[in-house]
């Protein structure tokens, strides 16, 4: 079987491909893609070749790591059935000599059974936000959940959910860009110059801002924590005396785990987490290019979604 996949060639440069799929060995799913999710942190790195490196970086790769589809076949005792609609977190190595860093950008896919989440159908499309979603929740592990989140994209807006949905206090958000100001369920969205505190607890960044990270400790009570949950291509540093000062604490959130996904997952099904309006834009694939360069570049773009119906 091949497949239809977005390719990074090289850095700033993207075509789709028919790619042949490796065989579907014992234990895995083939998924046949309906959508796919553009994500404006680790592929806009690997579009603009910023990356660090990583196990199975290198070009050309099938970039990607929210997906969601059918199974077109499972084995009997893989916990799945045929039809079933499933997130996808990536398909590394299914692509032959491209690599795949996470490679869940293409039309079907071949992935481990034990990495894939079974979810509502009736979700849909919003399913491909699962893996933000159970970022968010990992970052939030622990207590006290954060009275301020940097940054109000998809994945800041979630954590501010997801702290209220955890029984939280509503946080307050910072964010510089009116365009994205609105959209807020239940907690504050302010200009950072317009908050006089400096006293929180716990700041959660997730703008992946690195300069950053002197003025959020200004703004920590004693002893409070800065949360790291976005991603960083440059090296990080901070002044030691405020720091030093305030006894502050740093905390990197790594990337989720597979109980995680199914955590969030479960939040959904009991109504506790909403996904509502965070996919702002939809493309056919056949438009990828454009939807990338919207995606990377248009600050009214939350979330881009590849739909993936006409490329069987």
């Amino acid at each position: 079987m091949d497949t239809l996949a977005v390719v990074f060639e090289r850095p700033r440069q993207l075509s789709l491909q028919r790619l042949t799929l490796a065989d579907v060995p014992d234990g895995d799913l083939a998924v046949d893609v309906e959508w796919s999710a553009i994500s404006t942190g680790t592929e806009r790195l690997l579009f603009e070749g910023r990356m660090p490196a990583f196990p199975g970086m290198g070009y050309p790769l099938v970039p990607g790591y929210e997906a969601v589809g059918r199974v077109r076949s499972c084995d009997a005792d893989s916990g799945f059935r045929k039809g079933e609609r499933v997130f996808v977190p990536g398909a590394a190595g299914c692509f032959g000599e491209v690599r795949s860093l996470f490679g869940a950008a293409a039309s079907h896919l071949v992935v481990p059974a034990k990495r894939a989440v079974a979810f509502d159908a009736d979700l849909g499309e919003q399913g491909t936000l699962l893996a933000l979603a159970a970022t968010a929740y990992h970052a939030l592990r622990g207590d006290p959940k954060p009275d301020c989140i940097v940054g109000h994209g998809v994945l800041g807006r979630l954590l501010a959910r997801l702290t209220i949905a955890l029984g939280g206090a509503p946080p307050v958000v910072w964010e510089r860009n009116p365009d994205r100001a609105s959209g807020a369920l239940g907690y504050d969205v302010i200009d950072p110059a317009a908050d006089p505190r400096r006293d929180y607890r716990v700041i959660c960044d997730v703008s992946g801002d690195g300069s950053l990270l002197d003025s959020l400790i200004a703004r920590l009570a004693p002893g409070g924590e800065v949360v790291l949950a976005g991603f960083y291509s440059a090296p990080l540093s901070f002044a030691f005396p405020p720091a030093f000062m305030r006894e502050a604490r740093i905390r990197i959130a790594a990337e989720w785990r597979h109980d995680d996904l199914v955590a969030v997952r479960d939040l959904i099904d009991s109504g506790k987490l909403s996904l509502d309006g965070l996919i702002s834009h939809r493309e056919a694939v056949v438009s990828a290019a454009s939807a990338y360069r919207m995606a990377f570049d248009d600050p009214a773009c939350l979330k881009m979604i590849l739909d993936w119906s006409a490329s069987a």
